[in-house]
């Protein structure tokens, strides 16, 4: 069983995460980095620590071992500086990983982290992974969700600025949303019934329309109709309790309105261990919890705990498809 793996922003921390994954023989022969290896070297000399790029028939075998198909880079890397000349470099690696799993030869996506901004300053749009990989995939409607521990986060709009999240909270996507993310705990988590809490917008869900009228429009009458296919869910919820313990002792998932509603909570539960799981794909997509860290690069501070993490799910996940049964 391999992931194909790819490490992100080549300045960020991305490549860090690669050689200490490399570190530890029994990780790293569940996956395949696609990289530029002598990006790899280069950061692992600075690091201070053993690698090998083995090819793709190889066995990792020593501390530093790691299968490498290459991509090459488009511009000299320093760690902790962007440069927008290797932007379609992190596309093509993203790009490849795309085509192993569309093709068969990979069960999976483990992907580090990316910078938007010196994507799109390259002259190529982009708002995330969870965006880019779902056309790569030929998925219209896939949803970014969020796992530490047994909370599961998943977000209804994902990079948008705030001021246009009102007019993005429509009928068709939040049922697609929902849809979706019920699809996926079934799929996924062996859920036969999932229980998914939907969080209002708006400070205390509207508060019967006097601080908006999107909970009572369109968000309880979304909640409405799957409650009326007999699905288990319920909201518009106050976003301000909804993370009480009693609260997410009723659920499986939260559904949240926008990026930052639902996610300080959970990383705040459990940064640097938390999951992103990419649902609405044909195979499992995970990634780290956080970004490139462009101050911690080549420093020897990269904490590789969400990356074992989003790699220990994404097995389990594969693995139970492949036994064509629930995890």
């Amino acid at each position: 069983m391999r992931f194909a793996f790819t490490p992100g922003e080549p300045a960020g921390i991305g490549p860090d995460l690669a050689v200490l994954l490399a570190q530890e023989p029994q990780r790293s022969a569940a996956v395949l980095a696609i990289a530029d290896p002598q990006l790899l070297a280069a950061r692992a000399a600075s690091l201070g620590l053993p690698f090998r790029a083995l090819g793709e028939a190889e066995d990792p075998s020593r501390p530093g071992d790691l299968r490498v198909r290459p991509v090459p880079l488009r511009a000299p890397v320093e760690p902790g500086r962007l440069d927008p000349r290797n932007a379609p470099y992190v596309l093509a690696c993203l790009d490849e990983a795309i085509g192993l799993c569309r093709e068969g030869a990979s069960e999976g996506m483990l992907t580090g982290p990316v910078h938007k901004g010196v994507i799109v300053l390259s002259g190529k749009p982009f708002t995330g992974h969870t965006e880019y990989l779902a056309r790569g995939f030929g998925v219209d409607r896939p949803l970014m969700m969020l796992l530490a521990g047994k909370l599961r986060v998943a977000l209804a709009t994902t990079h948008l600025p705030l001021a246009e999240v009102p007019r993005a909270i429509r009928p068709e996507g939040l049922t697609a949303a929902l849809r979706t993310l019920l699809d996926g705990l079934r799929r996924w988590f062996g859920l036969p019934r999932p229980r998914v809490m939907v969080l209002g917008l708006n400070p205390h869900a509207g508060e019967e329309g006097t601080l908006g009228r999107e909970d009572i429009d369109v968000i309880a009458p979304t909640i409405r109709r799957f409650a009326a296919e007999g699905e288990s869910v319920f909201g518009p919820v106050a976003a301000d309790t909804a993370f009480v313990p009693a609260r997410l002792a009723s659920c499986d998932a939260v559904l949240a309105m926008y990026h930052d509603q639902g996610l300080p909570v959970l990383k705040h539960l459990g940064f640097g261990r938390a999951v992103n799981l990419t649902l609405g794909l044909p195979v499992p997509r995970v990634s780290v919890d956080h970004g490139v860290a462009l101050d911690c690069a080549g420093t020897g501070r990269a904490d590789p705990g969400s990356l074992f993490a989003a790699l220990e799910l994404g097995l389990v996940l594969a693995e139970a498809a492949r036994r064509g049964a629930n995890p």
